[in-house]
């Protein structure tokens, strides 16, 4: 089953988790000194902020695939809306290393489609048991050409 993904790049990040902890009713299932992220059932999304942005507010949506076969399905989906798809294929970021697609929506906010391989312990950071992959991050660079993303 998929989940709704949302992050938001915030200026304090304790204040930030203790207003979201008080209204999702639970702690942060990652916390880290610049990123927390919220795995909730009800409703079902993975809710995330960080630190780490110049701006604040909305960074990005997504969604997040349980497995390859849901991925692949989000990717054909892409495929329909006809707009310029960049991929990332192990890449490491949030603290994460997962495949990824990234397209822009008509108001330009970046929309990830994506399939969390396993953890990392730094932020941004591709494993370094894993030949080939990339490192890139949240709300990447998604122009009318695809690139390799992520600035």
């Amino acid at each position: 089953m998929k989940r709704l993904h949302v992050h938001i790049s915030v200026a304090d990040i304790e204040s930030n988790i203790g207003f979201y902890s008080a209204v999702f009713g639970s702690e942060p299932a990652v916390r880290k000194p610049d990123y927390a992220k919220w795995m909730l059932e009800d409703p079902r999304v993975n809710f995330a902020i960080s630190s780490r942005s110049g701006k604040t507010g909305l960074d990005h949506l997504g969604i997040q695939a349980e497995d390859d076969a849901e991925l692949a399905e989000l990717k054909q989906r892409l495929d329909r809306a006809d707009t310029p798809i960049a991929e990332q294929k192990g890449t490491g970021c949030c603290y994460a290393v997962s495949d990824k697609y990234w397209v822009l929506d008509p108001q330009g906010i970046p929309w990830e489609s994506f399939h969390s391989l396993g953890e990392i312990p730094v932020f941004g950071e591709a494993p370094k048991a894993e030949a080939g992959s990339q490192s890139a991050c949240c709300a990447p660079e998604v122009s009318a050409t695809p690139s390799k993303c992520c600035g």
